[in-house]
């Protein structure tokens, strides 16, 4: 019996199914070198910023407090709604705003060598600075960790920069960023055309 498997076994032919091939497709690869302008990390915007408190702070310091003093008001009060925490506030955010209508840099920043960009307009105007450094800020400034999320961001972008759709970058430094493409290769391309003379 078991001669007569063997036997039905080489008997039976094997097919063999030939499955259609499709051609590979041919591909061009393009790589395209571009130069961006390179986005300031949360530590170089930390130490900036660090720079920016004690300007505001050496103002308010020579400034408001001898005022105060003059006329006798409170120095003392320790909450925001208190004169000097009023004003003190007051002057800080006016300090953001002044700073970036005019210079689009802080101290800090000119420091440091950062500018802040609008990702959608070539100069920033006067609302989108109103919501980057009043607004953007205040929340920024009042819950930390949304000021940490420049660190976690492509662009390194805090909540303030997603508010006014802006971006801090190194003034003189860029990135080399290599972008590839691939083309697909048509087959009427890839004849050998005759070139005459």
């Amino acid at each position: 019996m078991t001669d007569r498997q063997d036997l039905n076994e080489q008997e039976t032919p094997i097919e063999k199914v030939a499955a259609p091939v499709a051609p590979v497709p041919s591909y061009t690869v393009l790589n395209n070198e571009q130069y961006v302008l390179k986005p300031a990390g949360f530590w170089v915007r930390f130490w900036a910023y660090l720079l920016d408190l004690l300007v505001i702070s050496s103002i308010t310091s020579i400034v408001i407090y001898p005022l105060f003093r003059i006329f006798g008001w409170d120095v003392q009060g320790t909450t925001w709604y208190a004169p000097i925490g009023f004003v003190t506030g007051f002057i800080f955010y006016l300090y953001f705003v002044l700073m970036m209508k005019f210079f689009k840099q802080t101290v800090g920043k000119m420091v440091f060598g950062l500018r802040v960009i609008g990702l959608k307009e070539e100069s920033m105007s006067l609302s989108t600075i109103l919501f980057r450094e009043w607004i953007g800020r205040f929340f920024s400034a009042t819950i930390l960790p949304l000021y940490w999320v420049i660190g976690f961001t492509p662009k390194k972008q805090g909540l303030h920069d997603f508010i006014a759709d802006t971006m801090v970058i190194h003034e003189q430094t860029y990135e080399k960023k290599i972008i590839t493409t691939y083309q697909p290769v048509s087959e009427s391309s890839q004849l050998h055309q005759p070139k005459a003379f």
